[in-house]
């Protein structure tokens, strides 16, 4: 496990080694730009967005208590600066549009998928992810990409365990026929 690792960075970080944060960083950055990608949808803003997010968690370092994890309490602060940006964005270019998913069965994995290498069946699920509503996408990711529990997810977006139960099962239903559709 990571975390007995990530709180000596952390001591560290806080008793002025402020190089030991570039440890954390190289760790999480890959799923923190994910994460704020899947939010906001566009690379340049999520950049700026994870960016922003390890500026705030550094300056916000102190206030860590090790109650859950840190990729937990990172994610949460990226999850909260990406929802953010996308308001203000939404706020001054166009009112907020709401997708409404379709409801499929999800029976089986695709069959067509279970030919392809692994890097191309990244690509496709990747893809299909992309496509799902900003929630349900992140949703996704956290729980089967990051492997997040339940519980860390309640966290980092807030939402309550019915809703985000509900939110995947009815997002897989999508994601497979998105992956239908790709294939």
């Amino acid at each position: 496990m990571k975390q007995p690792e990530d709180q000596v960075y952390i001591d560290k970080i806080i008793h002025g080694d402020s190089a030991s944060y570039a440890f954390l960083v190289d760790r999480y950055k890959h799923m923190v730009y994910t994460i704020a990608l899947r939010i906001m949808r566009n690379a340049e803003d999520a950049e700026d967005a994870a960016q922003e997010s390890f500026v705030k968690a550094y300056q916000q370092i102190h206030r860590f208590e090790g109650k859950s994890k840190f990729s937990t309490w990172l994610y949460t602060i990226t999850y909260r600066v990406a929802v953010t940006k996308l308001e203000q964005q939404r706020v001054t270019t166009l009112p907020i549009n709401q997708e409404i998913a379709e409801t499929y069965a999800f029976q089986h994995q695709t069959p067509q998928l279970e030919h392809l290498q692994e890097s191309e069946q990244r690509k496709y699920i990747n893809d299909a992810i992309g496509r799902l509503p900003t929630t349900e996408g992140l949703l996704i990711t956290l729980y089967y990409l990051d492997e997040k529990s339940i519980r860390e997810i309640e966290e980092i977006t807030g939402l309550s365990e019915s809703n985000i139960k509900v939110k995947l099962f009815r997002s897989r239903k999508v994601l497979e026929e998105q992956l239908r559709f790709l294939l």
